[in-house]
């Protein structure tokens, strides 16, 4: 047995990844574990004995369908993770059946797979007639944390991307599709160890399927598109995710990451992606043949390994080659030039990448852009007439998309950490369904935000301020509204923001515009989201009277 073990005060990371409903933004939410503040009040549940010798010690991490909680094995005196099924009250008999059949198969799947970087499972302890997992702790962070400090270079993601291919081999080596490969389910212990867990929802070869009828399992941006179009998946499909996986570890974020389920879902199953930029040469081909379609046409595991064994063993181009890329801001690039607001392919094809960030830095710095006197670089204006009635401004790279019946028009950031939405409605928009609320009323929409949104389960916990400002000579107003997406489940979730611009009608009858900017509420990405809403209500002309 394996117990990567570490000093007591190491902050522990382990991932609790359930099978739930996928939240509507760009993903389902992730559900990190993080050791509890020393000299907390004791949480409800802590120091229950489990099995004669597993004292509970406090929650790691908690999601729809269960919790993670560090224990004590007072047998062995040594610190461990027990993963306890939750079942929400409203699940029928059936339903409770397979969340706790659904852990047992968890456990069988990791306790038949003998790899270093598979989790191990210790013991299955049966309390309450629910089967309790107790496994090792793993002393780290997530993959996904990593990068929520920066990207990874070519030579560690390749590294780690190894480590989760053994892991990968081993498990179909044992007749075990992991089925849910992301950067949060991929561990990074002490000694450069990297572990897979979560084998949650893992197939297992001779076992019946437990998928519920019309269920969706799994995180959509990683889903190979055989899995999305209902078709059997194989060894390869768990080889799309490591490929996605490996293209977020050096952009930052999955390419196929949209703002909302399904349009991610869409993305999976007919978005080409671009060769990442900052993982050209054999490891952005090798990305780019996971990435196909076709299942026959993707890369056996062996071809896989052997040139990421190849890309470990290359020397660092540098000297001065560090293991992470932009440190401290998600998502990585330049500090001053956020990737939404130049043109990427220019960066991909110039001589030198790291050089033409440096130059392009230093221009911003002088220029720029945003202070007036012509479009930023990357920008261009668009006229919708037909729908808006408006010219917009927007990045030249963003996606459009339009529905027309609704008065939208919305544009995706590639990288999927915003999105530009612009409505024109009418008087009895809102009286039809349309989802935006209560329409141009200040206090109105703000009582909206606050009970939930759309049907009161867009989004909890929201802060609304507005102001009063003016557009084109017309009345209008401002409003932030940060917010928790409904569907998220970590302790300490990140929050979301949108800004909007209202431009109501001349009456209370009259149609009114509505622009949204959807972004993060925090760190470098609500600024650049600031500089984005200032260009594009700049940028909005309103044709009609």
């Amino acid at each position: 047995m394996m117990n990567d073990g570490g000093q007591t005060d190491e902050p522990t990371s382990y991932a609790l990844r359930p099978p739930h409903v996928p939240a509507p933004s760009s993903g389902p939410p992730t559900e990190r574990s993080v050791a509890p503040d020393r000299g907390t009040v004791p949480e409800h549940g802590a120091g229950r004995l489990l099995g004669g010798r597993y004292r509970l010690v406090g929650r790691l991490g908690d999601g729809g369908m269960g919790t993670v909680w560090r224990a004590r094995d007072e047998v062995v005196d040594r610190d461990v993770a027990v993963k306890e099924p939750r079942v929400p009250d409203h699940l029928g008999a059936r339903e409770r059946e397979v969340v706790h059949l659904r852990m047992q198969r968890e456990a069988r799947a990791a306790a038949r797979i003998d790899h270093p970087s598979v989790v191990t499972v210790h013991d299955v302890v049966v309390e309450d007639a629910k089967p309790w997992i107790v496994m090792e702790l793993v002393r780290g962070q997530s993959l996904a944390d990593l990068l929520q400090e920066g990207t990874l270079d070519p030579r560690e993601a390749s590294r780690i991307g190894l480590a989760v291919l053994g892991a990968l081999i081993a498990a179909h080596g044992a007749g075990v599709l992991h089925r849910d490969v992301k950067p949060a389910n991929v561990l990074l212990g002490r000694g450069d160890r990297v572990v897979l867990t979560d084998f949650g929802i893992a197939q297992v070869e001779g076992e019946e399927a437990l998928t519920e009828t019309g269920a969706f399992v799994g995180s959509p941006e990683y889903i190979a598109p055989e899995r999305v179009l209902g078709q059997r998946p194989g060894p390869e499909s768990d080889l799309w995710s490591l490929g996605v996986v490996l293209y977020a570890a050096v952009e930052g974020i999955s390419p196929y990451r949209r703002s909302h389920t399904p349009a991610t879902l869409q993305a999976v199953l007919s978005a080409e992606p671009q060769m990442p930029s900052r993982g050209t040469g054999a490891f952005g081909t090798l990305v780019m043949q996971l990435l196909r379609k076709d299942p026959a046409a993707r890369p056996a595991a062996a071809e896989v390994r052997q040139t990421l064994e190849s890309l470990v063993a290359a020397p660092p181009a540098t000297a001065a080659a560090t293991r992470l890329h932009g440190a401290g801001r998600p998502g990585g690039g330049s500090r001053w030039l956020p990737p939404v607001l130049h043109d990427n392919r220019g960066a991909r094809y110039g001589f030198g990448g790291v050089l033409l960030a440096l130059v392009l830095a230093l221009v911003l710095v002088l220029a720029d852009p945003f202070s007036g006197g012509g479009l930023p670089a990357g920008w261009q204006t668009r006229p919708e007439t037909e729908v808006l009635q408006a010219d917009v401004t927007v990045p030249k790279e963003y996606q459009r998309n339009e529905v027309g019946d609704e008065g939208l028009v919305w544009f995706g950031d590639p990288s999927g950490v915003f999105a530009i939405d612009f409505w024109r409605r009418g008087p009895a928009a809102d009286a039809n369904g349309d989802t935006g609320g209560p329409g141009a009323d200040i206090a109105a929409r703000e009582k909206y935000y606050k009970a939930g949104g759309t049907d009161t389960t867009q989004m909890k916990d929201a802060t609304v301020t507005h102001k009063k400002v003016t557009h084109q000579g017309r009345a209008a107003f401002e409003m932030t509204v940060d917010y928790v997406p409904y569907s998220a489940t970590e302790e300490k979730p990140r929050r979301s923001r949108f800004r909007e611009l209202w431009i109501p009608g001349g009456t209370k009858d009259a149609e009114y515009w509505h622009v949204r900017i959807e972004m993060p509420a925090a760190g470098q990405a609500a600024r650049d989201g600031e500089k984005i809403f200032a260009q594009v209500t700049e940028g909005l002309k309103i044709h009609s009277s």
